[in-house]
């Protein structure tokens, strides 16, 4: 898995004072300064500029200590509904980068001012890492104030790490690579608890790469469950499992087509790059989708006629699979059957039904055909493309029937696909994919 973290180092003092300065004919207040509320409510400290942080303030401080130390700071109300918006803003827009982002919009949550996007399989939409975090960044502008910290690895600690050592440009690390890029770096990064990284230093342990080599039984036996965690940091193992924010039965993604085109073999070539990326998420982790949606916005400019804004497609699949290829086959042969009526302008896939990908017990000594080479895919494509009233399976009954013909007997076969016409581009369609489940 490939993660990226962006990262925004005091994020709410960056908006509240982004809303001073649209506010107030003043100039954002100079000094130390504490954000949280008043020194005489019951409260603690959000965040803090550097000159506040020199006077010993920290995050999570209760305000009247924080009053005591610094007495002539300037103490700031904060908006928590604003900063939950901006930020909730914010991850809608990286939504159309990836179908995966997870990140707090709780003000209080120290992880406030970080997001975590599951970057696997977008390189055919986006260009390579350090393309796509740019192209992420010029998307977030007037969002979020300020540039983000960027840092892309294969575990929520290495890439947590690299976005806290990037400055400029994304700091990358290489696939597989975590453990490598961790290893001359301090040992106390591997853990928030104060007594355990004095204990490390005076063991003599000052960096990651030594921490490593040491065995996973002698950290637990010092350390407890803690040990365990901070050998597999430090060997770049992911003890974090990815939660995105979004539903996980849902994964979409959105390209637009510019210009629109009406042949079928471009509209192809990005879907190939839509499924593709899509099914390189489920890959990651580890699940399988059982239905596909496809929506089509048209380009009405030059069409005869009064035209929909958009087409629907939905495909239900044989059996639950990740594979782009065989995703992409069936719905290609929608297309082909029933073209677009006028020129498309973007393409809107979703992958529904998400669940645990299943396994399949194989014979060792039997050549296994590949799934999407299986009897319920081929049939489904026929009858995609045929019609369904044209495409039959035969079922046995009773193979000891005196009458041959009553030994089996014709079944349809179910392609899967539903075609409409008419939906408003940009909107859900939970209750059409619902139906599509029946």
């Amino acid at each position: 898995m490939r993660l990226l973290h962006l990262l925004w180092p005091h994020l709410l003092l960056r908006l509240t004072r982004t809303r001073w300065e649209r506010s107030h004919s003043t100039p954002f207040p100079a000094g130390p300064i504490v954000l949280g509320g008043q020194p005489w409510t019951n409260g603690s400290v959000l965040d803090r500029n550097a000159a506040a942080g020199e006077m010993g303030i920290r995050r999570g401080m209760p305000l009247g200590s924080a009053h005591r130390l610094a007495p002539e700071a300037i103490f700031l109300d904060p908006d928590p509904a604003a900063d939950a918006d901006a930020l909730e803003a914010a991850l809608e827009r990286l939504g159309q980068f990836s179908p995966g982002i997870a990140a707090s919009t709780d003000p209080a949550d120290p992880g406030f001012g970080r997001i975590e996007v599951h970057v696997d399989g977008l390189r055919a939409l986006w260009g390579d890492e350090p393309t796509m975090v740019g192209r992420m960044g010029l998307a977030l502008g007037g969002i979020l104030p300020g540039p983000a910290r960027a840092g892309i690895a294969g575990t929520h600690f290495g890439a947590t790490v690299a976005a806290g050592l990037a400055r400029d440009h994304p700091l990358v690390v290489p696939t597989g690579g975590d453990a490598a890029f961790l290893a001359p770096l301090p040992a106390g990064l591997l853990t928030p608890d104060r007594d355990i990284r004095g204990r490390l230093s005076r063991f003599g342990l000052e960096r990651i790469g030594a921490v490593a080599v040491l065995p996973r039984s002698a950290l637990v036996a010092r350390f407890g469950e803690e040990g365990a965690r901070i050998h597999a940091r430090a060997r770049g193992i992911e003890i974090v499992p990815f939660r995105p924010r979004r539903a996980p039965e849902r994964l979409r993604l959105r390209l637009p087509i510019e210009p629109a085109v009406s042949d079928i073999e471009p509209l192809r070539f990005v879907l190939r790059r839509l499924v593709g990326a899509l099914a390189a998420q489920l890959t990651a982790r580890g699940v399988a989708a059982q239905c596909a949606h496809l929506r089509l916005t048209l380009d009405p400019t030059f069409a005869r006629r009064p035209l929909p804004e958009g087409l629907e497609l939905v495909q239900r699949l044989p059996e639950p699979t990740a594979e782009a290829e065989a995703i992409e086959r069936l719905l290609t042969a929608q297309l082909e059957r029933t073209p677009p009526p006028a020129p498309v302008a973007a393409l809107d896939l979703e992958l529904l039904d998400v669940g645990p990908a299943v396994g399949q017990q194989l014979s060792m000594f039997v050549p296994q055909a590949a799934r999407s080479a299986r009897l319920g895919w081929q049939l489904a494509r026929l009858a995609v493309t045929y019609g369904e009233d044209r495409i039959a399976r035969v079922e046995i009954t009773d193979p000891d029937a005196p009458l041959p013909e009553t030994r089996w007997r014709w079944l349809p076969v179910d392609s899967g696909a539903k075609r409409s016409e008419g939906f408003e581009a940009g909107e859900g369609t939970r209750a059409r994919s619902a139906g599509a489940h029946r």
